[in-house]
């Protein structure tokens, strides 16, 4: 309900009076919210964080409904309050992708319960298949599921057991090592498993990951620099140091699928910048 009533905290309807209010169930929007209020005074030059009166003015909902939903209430919300929101906020794509993602619907393979019908056969072939460039295929918590012989060539780890792209990254010291700006691409992985945990509240293999990454003075410092969120890094850039195949700095980017009736499914192909 848009207006300036103190007393109603329910949200705008969308046009049409359609029901298709939800609840976010995400235990870290609040504390989003905050510090997206600080980066957005920031980035208007203004030394506090945007009042939740001025977001609220913004949105067109009263400021008990904003400060509600702050608080951690469960405030009913429509497609167009996100917006609303987003807007407000001045919110960047993978900050409004976190915000949309409850509402999106993905395909799953529910027919199929058992198998997947050589799904998944096909798409290790697919990756096996690449020979110009390494490519790999991760599952939503960067468990490396399949990987070509280049790939291997690079990162030899990618075929030892449960081997996993983000605990290689934030924990194994050989990544300090090979990744040029180490520190740069720390903080965007955990941006990235920031998301994830946003998208997966209850996965414990996420969670697991965070924990042990928060063990490293390190990545806490990262993590706690600020509450970075990131989608996916299509076209993300890298700067590697391989000497076992190359005696010269390697550049490349990332290059990112989402292949259907897999959610949360990432096929990564590593090509020259």
């Amino acid at each position: 309900m848009t207006g300036n009533s103190e007393t109603d905290i329910s949200g705008p309807t969308s046009a049409g009076g359609e029901p298709d209010e939800f609840q976010l169930e995400f235990g870290d929007l609040p504390a989003l919210l905050r510090a997206w209020r600080a980066e957005a005074g920031e980035r208007l030059g203004r030394a506090k964080a945007l009042p939740q009166k001025e977001v609220a003015h913004r949105m067109g909902v009263s400021e008990r409904w904003y400060r509600a939903l702050e608080s951690g209430a469960q405030v009913p919300l429509t497609a167009d309050t996100l917006t609303s929101l987003a807007d407000a906020l001045d919110l960047g794509p993978d900050e409004r992708t976190a915000l949309y993602w409850y509402r999106r619907t993905e395909v799953s393979d529910e027919e199929h319960p058992h198998g997947d019908d050589g799904r998944m056969t096909r798409l290790k072939q697919f990756v096996d298949a690449q020979s110009n460039f390494p490519a790999y295929l991760i599952d939503h918590a960067w468990n490396v599921i399949a990987c070509n012989e280049l790939m291997v060539q690079w990162f030899p780890w990618v075929r030892e057991p449960r081997a996993n792209l983000m605990r290689w990254v934030l924990q194994n010291p050989e990544s300090r090592e090979q990744i040029v700006d180490w520190h740069r691409q720390a903080s965007l992985y955990l941006a990235q498993l920031r998301f994830a945990l946003f998208r997966y509240p209850e996965d414990a293999t996420l969670q697991a990951l965070l924990e042990s990454a928060l063990n490293d003075s390190d990545c806490r410092e990262l993590w706690d620099a600020g509450p970075r969120i990131i989608a996916f890094r299509q076209g993300g850039r890298f700067h590697l140091s391989l000497p076992h195949v190359s005696q010269t700095e390697l550049v490349v980017t990332a290059q990112v699928l989402l292949p259907a009736y897999r959610p949360g499914a990432r096929f990564v192909a590593l090509m020259p910048a």
